[in-house]
């Protein structure tokens, strides 16, 4: 980690880095259906995907290093106990954010 954070700050002093793009509208733009998220009671929770369709979340991410960010972000935006407790996942928080 150490390393990492080191090297993110080398490229930092030397030019501005682009993060990625609106992650959840992205998502909500790939037509998904309820199957794809687990089924309709967990429809629209896009922090799911990467249990049930790992591939669409990766496919967003080589899309925005395609189109030339430097960094991409997850899709756990939402992937906090309070969030994922209206889809009853508050208790499977910390393993949707590994």
């Amino acid at each position: 980690m150490r390393e990492r954070a080191r090297r993110l700050v080398e490229e930092l002093e030397q030019r501005i880095l682009l993060l990625d793009g609106a992650t959840g509208t992205a998502l909500a733009g790939r037509g998904l259906t309820a199957r794809d998220y687990g089924g309709p009671q967990l429809e629209g929770c896009h922090e799911v995907l990467v249990l049930y369709r790992p591939d669409v979340v990766v496919d967003l991410h080589r899309s925005y290093l395609a189109a030339g960010a430097d960094l991409v972000e997850t899709n756990t935006f939402g992937a906090t106990p309070i969030v994922l407790g209206e889809y009853g996942l508050a208790e499977r928080s910390e393993e949707l954010n590994r």
